[in-house]
């Protein structure tokens, strides 16, 4: 299977991505380890399946994520990539990296520490330019900033970001036309709303926070996005896993990175007998439904080998009937107002 996917442009800017990226913290080692040859063959099984959007972090991995991509990637003239800011790598030769850290089984000898200073977002995006191989970077998100990552210290983390230049440093990088997109690439809802108040965003990656299982940012973030020209990419489409795998795997169902609550597996069982009587897989429900709204540009799912990034595909191709949506609806399974796909011509290979 080849071909190409519809692409989508990201608010104002003249950067299009393809509707279907692929998010690469499990490049990273998320959860389990990946070898060096299975992230090549899964870049390379993403290109030639036609998607040409990346999303990466220096987080994921501790830099290992970004190096793997720009090893990747480096020939793909046509790849539009995203990393991020908001943590520097500090060195450290006694940190063990023979286990789990942060959710990432690494072995890069760094440990993140935050910094949204002026100074700081300036150096993360030169360090990442290196781990990357690449003379540049066509988007640049603000990394986990918000209550739900900072707690007690998220005051001091926005002022920092404010007060200390951060968001200068940014505007700096698009004026000179070293990014051509800035954003936010958060788990919640609140914060976003928050900087499209101070700052003339391009584009918010939202992680988990619109999909088939939740769909809070239709109350008052998408119709603002839609207003203001801000494009959305959607994070986490499976919820951390468990629209992916349903909520009855062999392994503990994942939702927002932990084990899944009871009242979560129940919603789930849920959405998967409806599309099991519709003989459509549950993942690929989840993959088409964020797109159908006009605010989302992609939808960057995290695949850890080439056969699921095939499998991805053809679910995202997949033809799904008008009736499973209808039915989601009358069960309230999904918000009334949310679009749901149409025709299916969109997401089919062009």
């Amino acid at each position: 299977m080849s071909g190409t996917l519809p692409s989508r442009k990201l608010g104002r800017t003249a950067i299009s991505v393809t509707t279907l990226g692929l998010g690469l913290a499990p490049l990273g080692n998320l959860y389990r380890a990946v070898s060096d040859g299975e992230a090549r063959d899964t870049l390379q099984a993403a290109v030639e399946l036609g998607i040409r959007y990346f999303d990466t972090a220096p987080y994921y991995g501790f830099g290992l994520s970004e190096r793997r991509a720009g090893d990747g990637l480096r020939e793909e003239a046509q790849a539009v990539i995203s990393t991020k800011v908001g943590r520097l790598l500090k060195p450290d030769a006694d940190v063990d990296t023979s286990v789990e850290r942060c959710g990432f089984v690494s072995p890069m000898p760094f440990e993140p520490i935050y910094d949204y200073s002026y100074d700081g977002i300036l150096r993360s995006h030169e360090d990442s330019l290196q781990r990357l191989g690449r003379g540049r970077i066509d988007v640049l998100f603000i990394h986990d900033i918000g209550k739900l990552t900072h707690g007690d210290r998220h005051n001091d983390r926005l002022a920092e970001l404010i007060e200390g230049g951060g968001l200068n440093a940014l505007r700096r990088l698009r004026n000179e036309k070293a990014v051509s997109a800035i954003g936010v690439g958060v788990n919640e809802i609140g914060i976003c709303l928050d900087l499209m108040e101070r700052a003339e965003l391009d584009v918010l990656l939202l992680a988990g926070r619109y999909t088939l299982l939740e769909q809070g940012a239709i109350d008052e973030l998408f119709p603002l996005c839609t207003d203001t020209g801000v494009s959305v990419v959607i994070g986490g489409p499976f919820n951390s896993g468990i629209l992916a795998t349903g909520a009855t795997p062999a392994a503990p169902a994942r939702y927002n990175y932990g084990p899944a609550p009871r009242e979560v597996r129940e919603r789930v069982t849920r959405l998967e007998a409806i599309c099991r009587s519709h003989g459509v897989p549950l993942a690929a429900a989840a993959l088409q439904f964020p797109l159908a709204h006009p605010a989302v540009a992609s939808v960057i799912p995290g695949f850890a080998n080439a056969g699921e990034v095939r499998s991805g595909v053809e679910h995202f191709r997949m033809s799904i009937p008008d009736s499973l949506w209808s039915d989601l609806r009358t069960e309230s399974l999904i918000d009334a107002r949310a679009p749901v796909p149409g025709p299916q011509a969109e997401l089919a290979a062009q």
